[in-house]
């Protein structure tokens, strides 16, 4: 089912080192923020939901990371524990909640003898690492969430290429693997486009 608003107050805060065992890679890592940034999405969508990143072990590392876009910096990965601890902006302690969440579809992708879907999903993830948008890239972004406001289709031209909101990069990255999140087409894919996804299940909360 869907993930619900009320989410944020049914499930109790767990530690990090509580809910780490039942992280599996894939898993969305759904924000609520009241930071600046945040607030621009949450004023765009009409929604609480304001950013989302991915989970994926680094088993070398002994650390699980969050793979995330940021609109100001590109894509990154960083700590988990760093993650739900202060915003991409150093904002800290986190303004806000998060909520470890699962696509349904990503264990039968596995299942169904696609053994390399995570491999795949990885490899796409980890090459878009590094890359800073341009001040042209940060504009077509810009204009995609104002035309989300707006709730207007998005020109051929305003269209994702290598740049990504957070919910484009999480969205390519599971398209890599064949699964499609719903959308209206209006603007971007949104965070709360994720939240409202019926094979999207919550998981557990974070203490941040």
């Amino acid at each position: 089912m869907a993930i619900s608003d009320e989410i944020l107050t049914e499930l109790a805060p767990e530690p990090l080192d509580k809910i780490a065992r039942r992280i599996r890679d894939g898993d969305i890592l759904l924000c609520a923020a009241t930071d600046m940034g945040s607030r621009l999405i949450s004023w765009s969508t009409r929604s609480q939901w304001t950013h989302i990143g991915l989970a994926y072990r680094w088993p070398s590392l002994g650390r699980i990371m969050a793979f995330e876009s940021v609109h100001t910096i590109g894509v990154r990965a960083v700590p988990l524990a760093k993650f739900i601890r202060r915003t991409s902006s150093g904002v800290t302690p986190y303004p806000g909640k998060i909520i470890l969440a699962r696509h349904e579809d990503f264990a039968a992708a596995k299942r169904d003898g696609k053994t390399d879907a995570m491999r795949r999903l990885g490899d796409f993830a980890v090459d878009r690492f590094g890359d800073p948008f341009a001040s042209g890239e940060i504009l077509k972004i810009t204009a995609r969430i104002m035309l989300g406001r707006t709730r207007t289709k998005t020109p051929t031209h305003l269209a994702p290429k290598n740049e990504f909101i957070c919910s484009e990069y999480v969205a390519k990255c599971f398209e890599v693997i064949g699964i499609d999140v719903p959308w209206d087409g209006a603007g971007f894919i949104a965070p709360a486009d994720f939240a409202r996804d019926p094979k999207i299940h919550a998981i557990a909360r974070f203490r941040t």
